[in-house]
């Protein structure tokens, strides 16, 4: 395992950056009645990317928007990632506190709800496109690149904790 602890050095390494460069955007998340636990973005994931609905019974028969947008287990499901990833930028100063919630995160999604990792990512890259265009007028290049950082370590810790439960890929559902 001594190979691990260096590579935990460098994901502490990449977690500064966007820890000092969204220092400044925190207000914009976390005070903005726009963002944050209590907001969760429309439903334009499940739209763009139907397949996803996949891991959802309880709404994967929907196909409308509005529908979508006003099932209560997506916007429950939809405020528990937002209350992850609020967990997450609060604690951009803490890195074994983000590692620690995404570990849990990537664990729960790995082994209970057998869901790929690239949704994360798809994911991820969804609410950063709500959050620059619901703040376009304070989304400068510098704060989109530090959101990217962001965006790339959240998935770089869920896929380390796939790897540490022995992941391995699930075959596609023909049916979907």
């Amino acid at each position: 395992m001594s190979g691990g602890g260096a590579e935990r050095e460098g994901d502490r390494e990449s977690e500064a950056a966007p820890s000092s460069e969204l220092s400044a955007q925190s207000p914009m998340w976390g005070s903005n009645p726009r963002t944050g636990p209590d907001h969760p973005p429309p439903a334009r994931f499940f739209v763009n990317f139907p397949s996803a609905k996949q891991y959802f019974s309880q709404f994967k028969h929907m196909t409308e928007p509005l529908e979508m947008e006003r099932s209560p287990q997506l916007r429950k499901h939809a405020c528990r990632v937002m209350g992850a990833l609020n967990t997450v930028v609060e604690n951009l100063h803490d890195p074994e506190k983000v590692s620690s919630v995404l570990a849990l995160v990537g664990k729960a999604h790995a082994l209970k709800h057998k869901v790929e990792p690239v949704y994360f990512k798809i994911l991820s890259g969804v609410i950063l496109e709500v959050i620059a265009e619901e703040f376009a007028n304070d989304f400068p290049p510098e704060t989109q690149r530090a959101w990217a950082k962001l965006r790339g370590l959240i998935y770089s810790h869920v896929t380390a904790a796939y790897k540490e439960v022995g992941w391995v890929q699930q075959v596609p559902n023909a049916t979907t």
